[in-house]
């Protein structure tokens, strides 16, 4: 998917890096169908590929249309933030599935993902499988799966006035939100709020997962990337 395409790493350095640090936290499988080809019992399809990816402790998983495993709401006001459930809810999500969308389920390890595929495989549920992961890894989940890969779509890094940019942490962080949901200034603010001791890695990661409306932002990959902006343990 393109929207998962440009999560920025070292290996997009704008100065280039020898040996870039590998990302091996971040590792998504995507759901798709074409209307009127394979969308029949489309949305117990979506479903079944969602409860599949549950049993391999996924880090976040979403429909495009209305979000991941943490969502926005309209009932609450400005008080809430120092109230509200923090929880993630896959079942929200699940419950949600009510038609055409694109699913996605977000791993933090290789093996987690490849045994999510092997299922996949095994469950041949008729519908679009993609991986979105460093291009070997899901080469290698496809060898090791058995399975042949159709195609292959990559990002040719950053180009332009790089130096509009603000700096790699926040791209990294807001860049895990495809669609730009999740503005730099907010990726901003959540890191000041944790060096402050506002608020903790986690919570800050949560209210960022909040605005990525396909559920593919990273929630356990952020929350490595405020610890470690901030100096604190991972």
């Amino acid at each position: 998917m393109t929207n998962t395409l440009h999560r920025y790493s070292e290996h997009y350095a704008f100065e280039p890096i020898t040996n870039p640090k590998p990302v091996q936290d971040d590792y998504i499988v995507f759901a798709m169908s074409s209307r009127g080809i394979n969308d029949d019992h489309l949305v117990e399809k979506y479903r079944a590929f969602l409860r599949l990816a549950l049993k391999h402790k996924p880090v976040n998983m979403g429909d495009a249309t209305k979000g991941g495993m943490i969502q926005p709401r309209q009932d609450m006001n400005p008080t809430a933030h120092w109230r509200r459930d923090q929880r993630l809810d896959p079942e929200q999500v699940i419950a949600g599935i009510d038609g055409h969308t694109t699913v996605a389920a977000v791993f933090d390890n290789y093996q987690a993902m490849r045994d999510f595929v092997d299922e996949l495989r095994v469950a041949d549920l008729g519908i679009s499988i993609n991986i979105s992961a460093p291009m070997d890894e899901a080469q290698r989940c496809c060898r090791e799966a058995g399975i042949s890969r159709h195609s292959v779509e990559y990002s040719i890094g950053f180009r332009g006035r790089l130096e509009k940019f603000l700096d790699v942490i926040t791209l990294e962080l807001s860049t895990m939100c495809g669609h730009g949901m999740v503005s730099a200034h907010f990726a901003k603010k959540m890191l000041e709020w944790v060096k402050e001791d506002r608020r903790t890695p986690e919570e800050a990661a949560h209210y960022m997962a909040r605005f990525c409306i396909c559920g593919v932002f990273n929630i356990r990959r952020a929350e490595g990337i405020i610890k470690q902006a901030c100096h604190l343990e991972s």
